[in-house]
Protein backbone atom coordinates (compact mmCIF):
# COMPACT_ATOMS: atom_id res chain seq x y z
CA UNK A 1 0.00 0.00 0.00
CA UNK A 2 1.37 3.49 -1.14
CA UNK A 3 1.90 5.38 1.98
CA UNK A 4 0.42 9.00 2.72
CA UNK A 5 1.78 12.00 2.98
CA UNK A 6 0.47 13.89 5.81
CA UNK A 7 1.66 17.25 6.37
CA UNK A 8 1.09 20.17 8.74
CA UNK A 9 0.28 23.39 8.98
CA UNK A 10 3.50 24.49 9.97
CA UNK A 11 5.26 22.58 7.38
CA UNK A 12 3.16 24.17 4.65
CA UNK A 13 4.14 27.36 6.44
CA UNK A 14 8.36 26.44 5.77
CA UNK A 15 7.85 26.19 1.93
CA UNK A 16 4.75 27.88 0.80
CA UNK A 17 4.57 31.67 0.67
CA UNK A 18 2.53 34.30 -1.22
CA UNK A 19 4.47 35.29 -3.79
CA UNK A 20 4.42 35.75 -7.58
CA UNK A 21 4.66 32.10 -8.14
CA UNK A 22 1.53 31.43 -6.35
CA UNK A 23 -0.19 34.34 -8.22
CA UNK A 24 1.01 32.26 -11.38
CA UNK A 25 -0.01 29.20 -10.35
CA UNK A 26 -3.47 30.93 -9.82
CA UNK A 27 -3.54 32.42 -12.80
CA UNK A 28 -3.00 28.84 -14.59
CA UNK A 29 -6.07 27.47 -12.90
CA UNK A 30 -8.23 30.51 -13.93
CA UNK A 31 -7.00 29.69 -17.15
CA UNK A 32 -7.87 26.40 -17.30
CA UNK A 33 -11.22 27.07 -16.46
CA UNK A 34 -11.56 29.37 -19.07
CA UNK A 35 -9.77 26.96 -21.72
CA UNK A 36 -11.68 23.82 -21.04
CA UNK A 37 -10.86 19.99 -19.24
CA UNK A 38 -11.39 21.54 -15.82
CA UNK A 39 -14.04 19.25 -14.14
CA UNK A 40 -15.92 21.24 -11.21
CA UNK A 41 -18.76 20.29 -9.72
CA UNK A 42 -20.91 22.97 -7.88
CA UNK A 43 -19.64 24.00 -4.29
CA UNK A 44 -20.97 21.86 -1.23
CA UNK A 45 -22.13 24.66 1.72
CA UNK A 46 -23.38 24.41 4.67
CA UNK A 47 -24.71 27.36 6.30
CA UNK A 48 -24.63 27.13 10.34
CA UNK A 49 -26.72 30.55 11.50
CA UNK A 50 -27.16 29.25 15.28
CA UNK A 51 -23.05 29.25 15.50
CA UNK A 52 -22.14 32.15 13.00
CA UNK A 53 -20.58 29.38 11.01
CA UNK A 54 -19.85 27.65 7.29
CA UNK A 55 -18.47 24.66 5.88
CA UNK A 56 -17.84 24.67 1.94
CA UNK A 57 -16.70 21.81 0.41
CA UNK A 58 -14.49 22.68 -2.85
CA UNK A 59 -12.68 20.10 -5.26
CA UNK A 60 -11.61 20.21 -8.98
CA UNK A 61 -9.84 17.97 -11.63
CA UNK A 62 -7.44 20.20 -13.72
CA UNK A 63 -5.89 18.87 -17.06
CA UNK A 64 -2.45 18.47 -16.85
CA UNK A 65 -1.82 18.40 -12.65
CA UNK A 66 -0.53 15.30 -11.27
CA UNK A 67 -3.30 15.31 -9.00
CA UNK A 68 -6.51 16.80 -7.36
CA UNK A 69 -8.04 18.21 -4.11
CA UNK A 70 -10.87 17.66 -2.04
CA UNK A 71 -10.85 20.90 0.70
CA UNK A 72 -13.30 21.25 3.48
CA UNK A 73 -12.65 24.61 4.38
CA UNK A 74 -15.06 25.58 7.79
CA UNK A 75 -15.34 29.47 8.26
CA UNK A 76 -16.96 30.20 12.16
CA UNK A 77 -16.84 34.03 12.72
CA UNK A 78 -17.48 33.85 16.23
CA UNK A 79 -13.80 32.57 16.35
CA UNK A 80 -11.85 35.20 17.38
CA UNK A 81 -13.67 35.58 20.71
CA UNK A 82 -12.61 32.61 21.56
CA UNK A 83 -8.80 33.30 21.22
CA UNK A 84 -9.25 31.10 17.51
CA UNK A 85 -9.12 31.68 13.90
CA UNK A 86 -12.37 32.29 11.70
CA UNK A 87 -10.97 29.69 9.27
CA UNK A 88 -9.60 26.51 9.64
CA UNK A 89 -9.69 23.16 7.51
CA UNK A 90 -7.99 20.33 5.80
CA UNK A 91 -7.51 19.01 2.11
CA UNK A 92 -6.76 15.93 0.69
CA UNK A 93 -4.41 15.71 -2.38
CA UNK A 94 -5.68 11.95 -4.52
CA UNK A 95 -3.93 10.84 -7.78
CA UNK A 96 -5.09 11.99 -11.11
CA UNK A 97 -4.49 8.37 -12.61
CA UNK A 98 -5.58 6.28 -10.10
CA UNK A 99 -7.42 8.25 -7.96
CA UNK A 100 -5.33 6.91 -4.80
CA UNK A 101 -4.96 9.41 -1.88
CA UNK A 102 -1.54 10.72 -2.27
CA UNK A 103 -1.41 13.49 0.75
CA UNK A 104 -3.55 14.52 3.63
CA UNK A 105 -2.17 18.53 4.08
CA UNK A 106 -3.60 19.54 7.79
CA UNK A 107 -3.05 23.81 6.52
CA UNK A 108 -5.55 24.44 8.93
CA UNK A 109 -7.03 26.80 6.14
CA UNK A 110 -3.52 28.61 5.53
CA UNK A 111 -3.19 27.04 1.83
CA UNK A 112 -6.98 28.50 1.25
CA UNK A 113 -5.58 31.92 2.37
CA UNK A 114 -2.60 32.21 0.39
CA UNK A 115 -4.88 30.86 -2.85
CA UNK A 116 -7.31 33.51 -2.36
CA UNK A 117 -5.43 36.68 -1.65
CA UNK A 118 -3.25 35.10 -4.71
CA UNK A 119 -6.87 35.26 -6.80
CA UNK A 120 -7.10 39.37 -5.39
CA UNK A 121 -3.72 39.65 -7.02
CA UNK A 122 -4.68 38.03 -10.55
CA UNK A 123 -7.98 40.34 -10.72
CA UNK A 124 -5.86 43.14 -10.03
CA UNK A 125 -3.11 41.84 -12.43
CA UNK A 126 -5.16 41.79 -15.34
CA UNK A 127 -8.16 44.37 -14.58
CA UNK A 128 -6.37 47.50 -12.20
CA UNK A 129 -4.82 50.15 -13.81
CA UNK A 130 -1.43 49.49 -14.75
CA UNK A 131 -0.41 52.45 -12.54
CA UNK A 132 -2.68 52.38 -9.57
CA UNK A 133 -0.74 53.12 -6.27
CA UNK A 134 -3.24 53.30 -3.62
CA UNK A 135 -5.43 50.63 -2.06
CA UNK A 136 -8.50 50.50 0.21
CA UNK A 137 -9.01 47.38 2.27
CA UNK A 138 -12.53 47.10 3.66
CA UNK A 139 -11.89 44.93 6.58
CA UNK A 140 -9.24 44.30 9.02
CA UNK A 141 -8.59 40.26 9.48
CA UNK A 142 -5.85 38.08 8.09
CA UNK A 143 -7.37 38.61 4.34
CA UNK A 144 -7.16 42.13 4.55
CA UNK A 145 -3.40 42.06 5.37
CA UNK A 146 -2.99 39.31 2.59
CA UNK A 147 -4.83 41.16 0.03
CA UNK A 148 -2.99 43.94 0.56
CA UNK A 149 0.18 41.91 0.12
CA UNK A 150 -0.73 40.29 -3.13
CA UNK A 151 -1.70 43.86 -4.86
CA UNK A 152 2.24 44.54 -3.82
CA UNK A 153 3.67 41.95 -5.84
CA UNK A 154 1.48 43.10 -8.97
CA UNK A 155 0.54 46.84 -8.79
CA UNK A 156 3.07 49.65 -7.34
CA UNK A 157 0.87 49.98 -3.91
CA UNK A 158 2.63 52.36 -1.59
CA UNK A 159 -0.31 53.63 -0.27
CA UNK A 160 -3.10 52.13 1.68
CA UNK A 161 -6.31 52.80 3.82
CA UNK A 162 -8.60 50.21 6.23
CA UNK A 163 -11.74 50.59 7.14
CA UNK A 164 -13.23 48.01 9.81
CA UNK A 165 -17.00 47.82 11.37
CA UNK A 166 -14.73 47.56 13.82
CA UNK A 167 -12.36 50.81 14.50
CA UNK A 168 -9.85 49.84 16.78
CA UNK A 169 -8.52 46.57 14.69
CA UNK A 170 -8.43 49.13 11.69
CA UNK A 171 -6.24 51.21 13.73
CA UNK A 172 -4.48 48.67 14.94
CA UNK A 173 -4.02 46.68 11.55
CA UNK A 174 -3.01 50.12 9.94
CA UNK A 175 0.35 50.63 12.74
CA UNK A 176 1.07 47.24 12.15
CA UNK A 177 1.24 47.65 8.31
CA UNK A 178 2.61 50.75 7.75
CA UNK A 179 6.48 51.60 7.11
CA UNK A 180 8.52 53.66 5.05
CA UNK A 181 7.65 52.17 1.48
CA UNK A 182 4.04 51.38 2.35
CA UNK A 183 2.03 54.36 3.89
CA UNK A 184 -0.96 52.89 5.95
CA UNK A 185 -3.31 54.67 7.95
CA UNK A 186 -7.04 53.99 9.02
CA UNK A 187 -10.44 55.49 8.94
CA UNK A 188 -13.90 55.40 10.21
CA UNK A 189 -15.15 56.92 7.52
CA UNK A 190 -15.99 53.91 4.61
CA UNK A 191 -16.58 56.89 2.25
CA UNK A 192 -13.38 58.26 2.72
CA UNK A 193 -11.50 55.16 1.89
CA UNK A 194 -13.10 54.62 -1.34
CA UNK A 195 -12.48 58.01 -2.39
CA UNK A 196 -8.48 57.30 -1.72
CA UNK A 197 -8.48 54.37 -3.57
CA UNK A 198 -7.43 53.12 -6.59
CA UNK A 199 -7.88 49.39 -5.71
CA UNK A 200 -10.35 48.55 -3.28
CA UNK A 201 -10.75 44.98 -1.87
CA UNK A 202 -13.64 44.16 0.48
CA UNK A 203 -12.63 41.39 2.51
CA UNK A 204 -15.49 40.89 4.89
CA UNK A 205 -18.76 38.48 5.61
CA UNK A 206 -21.43 41.09 5.56
CA UNK A 207 -24.84 40.20 4.72
CA UNK A 208 -25.56 44.17 4.02
CA UNK A 209 -23.85 46.02 1.22
CA UNK A 210 -20.49 48.42 2.61
CA UNK A 211 -19.45 49.45 -0.43
CA UNK A 212 -21.60 52.11 -2.01
CA UNK A 213 -22.52 52.36 -5.67
CA UNK A 214 -21.87 56.20 -5.64
CA UNK A 215 -18.29 55.68 -4.06
CA UNK A 216 -17.39 54.09 -7.47
CA UNK A 217 -15.03 56.40 -9.61
CA UNK A 218 -13.68 56.58 -12.95
CA UNK A 219 -10.37 54.23 -13.74
CA UNK A 220 -11.03 52.45 -9.88
CA UNK A 221 -10.76 48.85 -9.54
CA UNK A 222 -12.96 47.09 -7.14
CA UNK A 223 -12.49 43.02 -5.81
CA UNK A 224 -15.22 41.66 -3.78
CA UNK A 225 -13.86 38.23 -2.17
CA UNK A 226 -16.03 38.12 0.84
CA UNK A 227 -19.61 36.83 -0.76
CA UNK A 228 -18.55 32.80 -0.76
CA UNK A 229 -22.39 32.22 0.64
CA UNK A 230 -25.54 33.09 -1.11
CA UNK A 231 -26.30 34.81 2.64
CA UNK A 232 -23.66 37.10 2.35
CA UNK A 233 -23.30 40.77 0.17
CA UNK A 234 -20.83 43.51 0.40
CA UNK A 235 -21.41 45.71 -2.71
CA UNK A 236 -24.44 48.03 -3.35
CA UNK A 237 -25.59 45.76 -6.16
CA UNK A 238 -26.04 49.12 -8.51
CA UNK A 239 -22.25 48.33 -8.18
CA UNK A 240 -22.40 46.15 -10.97
CA UNK A 241 -24.99 48.21 -13.34
CA UNK A 242 -22.64 51.24 -12.68
CA UNK A 243 -18.97 49.22 -13.63
CA UNK A 244 -18.06 49.34 -17.09
CA UNK A 245 -16.79 45.70 -16.49
CA UNK A 246 -17.81 43.08 -14.06
CA UNK A 247 -16.17 39.91 -14.06
CA UNK A 248 -16.75 36.91 -12.14
CA UNK A 249 -13.98 33.91 -10.96
CA UNK A 250 -16.95 31.21 -11.84
CA UNK A 251 -20.09 32.46 -13.20
CA UNK A 252 -22.30 29.49 -12.24
CA UNK A 253 -21.20 30.27 -8.42
CA UNK A 254 -21.12 33.80 -8.89
CA UNK A 255 -25.17 33.68 -9.58
CA UNK A 256 -25.54 32.00 -6.57
CA UNK A 257 -23.73 33.09 -3.92
CA UNK A 258 -21.52 36.02 -5.19
CA UNK A 259 -22.13 39.78 -5.90
CA UNK A 260 -23.88 38.68 -8.92
CA UNK A 261 -26.63 36.88 -6.77
CA UNK A 262 -27.06 40.12 -5.25
CA UNK A 263 -27.52 42.14 -7.84
CA UNK A 264 -30.02 39.49 -9.63
CA UNK A 265 -32.66 39.70 -6.53
CA UNK A 266 -32.22 43.66 -6.99
CA UNK A 267 -32.94 43.42 -10.75
CA UNK A 268 -29.90 45.76 -11.15
CA UNK A 269 -28.14 43.05 -13.89
CA UNK A 270 -29.99 41.28 -16.85
CA UNK A 271 -30.39 37.63 -15.24
CA UNK A 272 -29.82 36.81 -19.31
CA UNK A 273 -26.69 38.70 -19.86
CA UNK A 274 -23.49 36.68 -20.19
CA UNK A 275 -21.02 37.05 -17.37
CA UNK A 276 -17.34 37.26 -18.45
CA UNK A 277 -15.11 34.79 -16.04
CA UNK A 278 -11.53 36.03 -14.82
CA UNK A 279 -10.05 32.83 -16.86
CA UNK A 280 -11.37 34.42 -20.29
CA UNK A 281 -9.62 37.89 -19.45
CA UNK A 282 -6.45 36.22 -18.68
CA UNK A 283 -6.60 33.70 -21.74
CA UNK A 284 -7.53 36.66 -24.08
CA UNK A 285 -10.67 35.57 -25.01
CA UNK A 286 -12.67 38.41 -23.72
CA UNK A 287 -11.79 41.92 -23.37
CA UNK A 288 -10.52 43.03 -19.81
CA UNK A 289 -9.99 46.85 -19.08
CA UNK A 290 -9.29 48.81 -22.69
CA UNK A 291 -9.03 52.22 -20.80
CA UNK A 292 -8.08 53.96 -17.89
CA UNK A 293 -11.36 55.70 -17.02
CA UNK A 294 -13.16 52.29 -16.75
CA UNK A 295 -14.80 50.61 -13.65
CA UNK A 296 -14.09 47.27 -13.10
CA UNK A 297 -15.35 44.47 -10.60
CA UNK A 298 -14.27 40.82 -9.94
CA UNK A 299 -16.32 38.78 -7.73
CA UNK A 300 -14.01 36.00 -5.98
CA UNK A 301 -16.25 33.21 -4.79
CA UNK A 302 -13.60 30.97 -4.55
CA UNK A 303 -13.27 27.73 -6.37
CA UNK A 304 -12.14 24.30 -6.74
CA UNK A 305 -9.38 25.10 -9.19
CA UNK A 306 -7.86 27.74 -7.04
CA UNK A 307 -7.54 24.59 -4.13
CA UNK A 308 -6.42 21.83 -7.13
CA UNK A 309 -3.57 23.89 -8.21
CA UNK A 310 -1.98 24.84 -4.84
CA UNK A 311 -2.04 21.97 -3.12
CA UNK A 312 -0.40 19.94 -6.25
CA UNK A 313 2.15 22.62 -5.75
CA UNK A 314 2.41 21.99 -2.13
CA UNK A 315 2.89 18.64 -2.56
CA UNK A 316 5.24 18.78 -5.14
CA UNK A 317 7.62 21.07 -2.96
CA UNK A 318 7.93 18.12 -0.82
CA UNK A 319 7.71 15.16 -2.41
CA UNK A 320 11.56 15.83 -3.79
CA UNK A 321 11.99 14.99 -0.25
CA UNK A 322 11.09 11.74 -0.63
Amino acid sequence: MTDILVLTEQQLRQRIHLDRTIIDIVEQAFRGLAEGGVVMPPVLSMHLPDVNGEVDIKTAYVPGLAGFAVKISPGFFDNPARGLPSTSGMMAVLDAQTGRVRAVLLDNGYLTDIRTAAAGGVAARHLARADATRAAIFGAGLQARLQLQALRLVRPIDRAVIWARDAARAQALAAELDSPDLRVHATADPAEAAGFADIVVTTTPATEPIFRAAWLRPGMHVTAMGSDQPGKNELDPHCLDRADLYVADRASQTRLMGELRAAFEAKTYDVDARVPELGQIIAQTHPGRTDAHQITICDLTGTGAQDTAIATHALAAFSKDT
